[in-house]
């Protein structure tokens, strides 16, 4: 079963547009107004994992920049993949050697599938794309 551990959150963010209780363990960035919206390309850099699950736009959301998180996998992740966010803010496998990607973290506990909840050791505190 998937768990948490310590996390570093950002204090006073607000749901921006589109965000909802079944974004939850999912990456988010900021945007312009400093609002906490869903990442939504595989390129995007995330500035954390939404902790809780606000019900729309203006309430106030919990966003973990760095820890022991729960997150919703893409696919069936594995113990030891290096993940990223997905075109839909969901945790996915990638690869170190993509350059397109921000690699966040690391499965520590698996899901058993699809948008299953797994557990990963992350930083998006000072994510970039990987450099080949």
């Amino acid at each position: 079963m998937a768990y948490e551990g310590p996390m570093i959150c950002i204090p006073g963010l607000k749901a921006g547009a589109a965000i909802v209780a079944a974004d939850q363990y999912k990456f988010v960035k900021l945007n312009a107004a400093r609002q906490v919206i869903l990442c939504a390309a595989t390129t995007d850099k995330p500035i954390g994992i939404l902790q809780n699950a606000p019900v729309g736009s203006g309430d106030e959301v919990s966003v973990a920049v760095m820890g022991v998180s729960k997150v919703q996998g893409d696919a069936n992740l594995a113990v030891g993949d290096s993940v990223g966010t997905s075109a839909d803010g969901q945790a996915a496998a990638y690869t170190v050697a993509d350059t397109t990607k921000y690699i966040v973290g690391q499965v520590v506990l698996d899901n058993s599938a699809a948008a299953g909840i797994a557990t990963i050791a992350f930083d998006c505190s000072g994510a970039r794309a990987n450099i080949a």
